[in-house]
């Protein structure tokens, strides 16, 4: 499955740089607003080292680890909703994203331009906010004049009605759609249909000076108290280091770098993991002496759904998946080896996958 998740931020808060330092990508970070004018799309290995011991076992041809795309999307002011600056671009790409990564910058320096003028992340989260809620509002509105026609005849239309006038309100309190309250099949019966902007998931990355890094400062308290209601994330990210990070060639360097800091892995590694637990995502593996691959999947997928992130005819055509539990794996140093040991099961149509689990596939189309 295709992950896409876009960075998102006023001008000039590290948009740029982080996507450099996450996707080793070139585009343009330069200190002035908009220097990045089209959408750029970088694809991050996701790190996994159960990937290589696998590949440590098996010794095949080619290992494939699972990607992210991340897209840098161009930088947004007040006026957005109506197609102010590079608002109806920005907004037609983030529609297109599974995640949104919003970038608030939380540090001091008199050498980079605020487009504002200051420093003031929260002030920034809601100039980006306001501007995606009205977007919303315009959808919803646009829907609730679509029922009113036929609500009064119709149940169904109705029912629906009042969700979406509900949800009207809910945005002009200033709210995002991910904070409304509505169960799973009015949501998918009244308000996905919409593709609402503000009901993706969020990470909130703070972008702080390098002595920020591990306990925050007071522009990150700020923005842990705005989004306390949320369901989000928040990380605390220096992309200053993380782009001094993506030019170092070797693991050792990178791990010293690291460790000089006082840190245990990167925040790109860190930011991977976050946008994993976001979307509720797994991962499960092939293993062949032509292939060792990672596969994307989202928890609770049936093994022949799982199937079907391979190819659509695996799925259709889905007999029986044979499941090997990863600890098991390195254990017995093979398949042969689980197969012998009792270790392989053979499942059916309604076995979910859990995370790390090595599958074969058994079809026929």
């Amino acid at each position: 499955m295709a992950l896409q998740a876009g960075i998102v931020g006023l001008p000039n808060v590290g948009k740029s740089t982080l996507f450099n330092a996450l996707s080793n990508a070139k585009a343009q970070a330069a200190n002035f607003p908009f220097c990045t004018i089209e959408p750029n799309v970088g694809v991050i290995t996701v790190p996994d080292e159960r990937l290589f011991e696998l590949e440590k076992l098996v010794n095949p041809q080619r290992v494939v680890p699972a990607t992210v795309e991340i897209v840098d999307i161009a930088g947004l002011v007040k006026g957005a909703s109506k197609g102010e600056g590079l608002g109806n671009q920005f907004l037609g790409n983030i529609r297109n994203t599974d995640a949104i990564i919003h970038v608030l910058r939380c540090f001091d320096d008199d050498n980079v331009i605020h487009v504002d003028g200051s420093v003031n992340p929260v002030r920034d989260k809601e100039i980006i906010d306001t501007e995606l809620q009205l977007k919303d509002l315009e959808s919803v509105e646009k829907k609730i004049s679509r029922l009113e026609k036929v609500a009064r005849t119709d149940k169904d239309a109705a029912a629906g009605l009042e969700i979406l006038k509900a949800l009207k309100q809910h945005f002009e309190q200033g709210k995002n759609a991910r904070g409304f309250s509505v169960n799973e099949k009015d949501r998918e019966k009244y308000i996905d249909d919409i593709f609402l902007l503000t009901i993706k998931p969020v990470i909130y990355v703070c972008n702080v000076d390098e002595k920020s890094v591990i306990t925050g400062n007071q522009y990150t308290e700020a923005v842990k108290e705005a989004v306390k209601d949320e369901n989000a994330e928040i990380l605390f990210i220096s992309a200053a280091i993380e782009s001094e990070i993506a030019v170092m060639e070797s693991y050792e360097d990178r791990k010293m770098f690291l460790e000089d800091l006082g840190l245990k892995e990167s925040g790109v590694v860190r930011l991977i993991r976050s946008t994993y637990h976001l979307l509720n995502l797994a991962t499960y593996f092939t293993a062949g002496v032509q292939e060792v691959r990672a596969w994307t999947i989202h928890r609770g997928m049936s093994a022949p759904q799982a199937a079907g992130v391979i190819h659509t005819d695996f799925e259709k055509g889905f007999i029986r998946a044979e499941v090997i539990k990863y600890d098991d794996f390195l254990k017995y140093k093979s398949e042969a080896a689980c197969r012998s040991a009792g270790k392989l099961a053979v499942q059916g149509k309604d076995y979910i996958v859990e995370d790390g689990d090595i599958m074969h596939f058994l079809f026929n189309v």
